[in-house]
């Protein structure tokens, strides 16, 4: 496993993290704790050490896991948790953004109590909220990071405009925005930003909400409340092109002796600008399979046979804002 320094943690982190969005269970169709526990200790005992996760995964429930997952690595694992902050829901499962340093006061409170922690290595806002000024927000941050409640600050689905008003009111570490083969918004302007500012990238998504594994076909379904019953990429003939990039890139990533999600990760991690993927997984096997995803490069010959496999097959991407949560 490759390791990269973050500003502000005092750890080397590795360069595949954990993400959790699955173990909550909330629109992936459900999940196993027991399974969910047993994931994050064997990621952490086999190198994989910050663990990404939030309030909104699972409503408070992927939180929880980690906290228990923490409890029983104890403290000889140099663990780095990553939250985020900014979703607010009701009773009826009613999801919008709320940035103001009062829900903040209140999210970190609950968060560090779920987590069983006294400091969050790295607190981001999980989506812009227009409503509040960013650089207020920003400032509640800060104060938090005065107080020892937090190490690093960061953002998530944030643009290059959005993070220059945010650094009016606190230095800004890192940005999270989403990133795959399929999903390549961010090299238009996010990733340029961050490489130049500084910022570090913890790229979510990188096997595509699974398509990047391989493992789909024509005839898959998913059950009622998971979050592919939403998005374009898994409906109909966008399905069958998407299917028809996946069969066409596995050849290549046989070459590397790679399966396909491997290779998808190695890919995002070679891209100019991305400094941590994020691999979500619900069972040990899934995050094992991530450790084969860096200490190797691809060709530019290869490189250039993606470009042209993904332009043939993906003549009008589609992007992941179906996913964006609601701004009222």
């Amino acid at each position: 496993m490759d390791y990269i320094q973050l500003a502000a943690i005092d750890k080397k982190v590795s360069r595949v993290g954990l993400g959790t969005w699955v173990m909550g269970g909330w629109m992936w169709g459900g999940a196993n704790e027991q399974e969910a526990i047993e994931t994050i200790v064997k990621a952490v005992e086999w190198g994989i050490n910050i663990i990404d996760t939030a309030p909104i995964y699972g409503f408070g429930k992927a939180e929880e896991i980690v906290g228990k997952s923490l409890k029983l690595l104890g403290k000889s694992y140099p663990v780095v948790i990553a939250t985020k902050f900014g979703l607010e829901w009701n009773e009826r499962g009613e999801i919008r953004r709320n940035s103001s340093p009062a829900r903040i006061r209140q999210e970190i409170e609950a968060s560090l109590s779920r987590l069983k922690l006294s400091t969050i290595d790295l607190y981001q806002v999980h989506w812009p909220d227009e409503k509040v000024p960013f650089e207020e927000t920003a400032y509640a941050l800060l104060k938090l990071r005065e107080e020892g409640k937090i190490r690093a600050i960061g953002v998530s689905n944030f643009s290059p405009k959005q993070m220059e008003l945010f650094k009016r009111g606190a230095p800004l570490h890192t940005n999270q925005p989403p990133y795959n083969l399929f999903e390549r918004e961010a090299e238009k302007d996010v990733l340029p930003y961050c490489r130049e500012h500084g910022i570090a990238t913890l790229c979510y998504g990188v096997l595509c909400r699974g398509l990047l594994t391989g493992k789909f076909n024509q005839n898959t379904t998913f059950p009622e409340g998971d979050l592919r019953r939403l998005d374009p990429k898994f409906q109909g003939a966008n399905f069958s092109r998407y299917l028809e990039a996946v069969e066409k890139l596995k050849p290549i990533a046989s070459h590397y002796g790679k399966s396909l999600a491997q290779f998808a990760a190695g890919w995002a991690l070679g891209q100019p600008g991305v400094s941590i993927v994020l691999w979500g997984a619900r069972h040990p096997n899934q995050i094992k399979e991530a450790l084969g995803s860096t200490g190797w490069t691809i060709s530019q010959e290869d490189l250039q046979q993606i470009e042209l496999i993904l332009t043939q097959t993906i003549p009008q991407p589609i992007g992941p804002e179906f996913m964006a949560p609601s701004k009222n």
